[in-house]
């Protein structure tokens, strides 16, 4: 192995730092829950997680919210399928969320608090969405 200078550990250093942070769930408000069943998984859930963590960096974020996997929801037809939780708003389920649908979701629903109707499968009641 070749030895490494001593900017390149403190690169490194800063780099694994970072993604540890990414990993602290203190203080951060946003969640999204990426589903990561078999069903989610060969239809490109990692690469939308993946691009989730890419369009939240890009957007500064990072530090804000938690990414987190979990199991099948049920929703196997509507792979892959990420639940939002934004705070004064709705939890939402979206589906079909493929990488290029993540960022309309990060600009509509996280930072612009609108939610993207046309990918919902599971919201709340009307009569508790407040405008």
């Amino acid at each position: 192995m070749a030895k490494m200078t001593l900017e390149e550990l403190r690169n490194r250093r800063n780099q694994m730092k970072s993604e540890l942070e990414k990993r602290d769930t203190d203080g951060k408000s946003i969640q999204i829950i990426v589903g990561m069943g078999t069903c989610g998984i060969a239809a490109g859930a990692k690469d939308t997680l993946d691009a989730f963590i890419q369009e939240l960096d890009k957007n500064g974020l990072g530090s804000h919210a938690i990414i987190r996997q979990t199991g099948c929801m049920g929703l196997c037809s509507n792979e892959p399928t990420v639940e939002v939780i934004v705070p004064d708003m709705p939890a939402v389920i979206y589906g079909n969320v493929t990488p290029q649908v993540v960022k309309k979701i990060v600009e509509s629903h996280i930072i612009e608090k609108k939610l993207v109707d046309n990918l919902i499968l599971d919201r709340p009641a009307a009569d508790i969405i407040t405008k």
